[in-house]
């Protein structure tokens, strides 16, 4: 099989799934790097889930084999969840106390925006989700085993 007919039987779903990890990865890097915006601890617990899903979505897309799916979901759910909790601590639903955050910069602090008004950890959560319903459309449309 080549590369491109293994690609195409990977499914449309798991190639934007791997290309909305792919922009948020690169969007964290360049935050972080260029930008020079310290990320919280929450932060580093949802590039530790969204990283690899860059690796696990791109090897299943090289190989052709969708059920590369199947291993990128408990990342990209542990990623949702905490995003959500970060949103929900950034937001003040949860209370500051409730912060993994005890020294450096703080998971509710407000400079964590982008153009002044888009929280960063909404931008994690709304990558996250987007990822899951790709990966679930994928699979509903029969392209994964």
């Amino acid at each position: 099989m080549t590369t491109n007919t293994a690609a195409r039987s990977a499914g449309t779903g798991l190639f934007l799934a791997w290309l909305v990890a792919l922009v948020a990865t690169a969007g964290a890097l360049f935050l972080g790097e260029v930008m020079g915006k310290t990320p919280c601890l929450l932060c580093w617990y949802q590039r530790i889930a969204m990283f690899p899903l860059v690796l696990v979505l791109g090897v299943g897309l090289f190989d052709g084999d969708a059920r590369s799916a199947r291993y990128a979901l408990p990342l990209a759910w542990a990623g949702w969840g905490l995003a959500l909790y970060h949103c929900l601590l950034y937001w003040g639903v949860i209370s500051e106390a409730a912060s993994p955050c005890r020294q450096g910069v703080s998971c509710a602090d407000r400079d964590l925006q982008l153009l002044g008004f888009v929280p960063i950890p909404l931008l994690a959560l709304l990558a996250f989700t987007a990822i899951l319903v790709l990966l679930w459309r994928n699979r509903m449309k029969g392209d994964s085993p």
